[in-house]
């Protein structure tokens, strides 16, 4: 089996304003050479409990190059081994934003959760973002799907060979789904 290397893009420049309440901070940086977005921590010492939310903030500001978002995303440590994730995600944050970036971060466990200032909360990827417009029309064009959504195209799929060989499974994409209704 061959794998084909695909050429990373070039990276964009970020500008980045330490704000007071960062002194002494790490910036967003990668924690390794093919991580996909980049630790970010949090600027104060604060206890989340269970149920609650909270907009933690970071100890800086920065300006996006226009044509791209960063979008904020949770760790996935936080949360399997906590229930602490964050909402709206992924977050946005526009390019011409220039206030302090926050993490809305929400305990959905069950016990206190305590953030320690310096302690790495959410992750920030930079993505471009593609621009468009409406056309208003008075009909769409039709599809097999129609208006079916949220589950309309069931949970289950196919039935499952549990004797196959996990490393010759093929793609999740080529696996057909059934309609709730068959």
């Amino acid at each position: 089996m061959s794998s084909m290397r695909v050429a990373p893009a070039s990276p964009i420049e970020i500008r980045v304003q330490r704000l007071p309440n960062g002194g002494g901070l790490p910036l967003p940086a990668y924690a390794s050479d093919g991580a996909a977005g980049m630790d970010v921590v949090a600027a104060e010492t604060l206890t989340i409990r269970p149920g609650t939310r909270h907009a933690v903030p970071t100890g800086f500001a920065m300006a996006i190059p226009p044509g791209y978002e960063v979008q904020v995303r949770p760790r996935s440590g936080l949360a399997l081994k906590y229930g602490v994730t964050c909402l709206n995600t992924p977050g946005t944050i526009d390019s011409d934003y220039r206030g302090e970036v926050k993490v809305i971060l929400a305990n959905l466990g069950d016990d206190n959760f305590e953030v320690r200032r310096g302690d790495r909360i959410a992750q920030l990827v930079p993505a471009p973002v593609q621009r468009a417009t409406f056309a208003e029309v008075t009909t769409l064009d039709e599809t097999t799907r129609g208006a079916g959504g949220f589950g309309s195209t069931g949970v289950e799929s196919e039935p499952v060979d549990d004797t196959a060989d996990a490393a010759g499974l093929a793609s999740l994409a080529a696996i057909k789904t059934r309609r709730s209704s068959e």
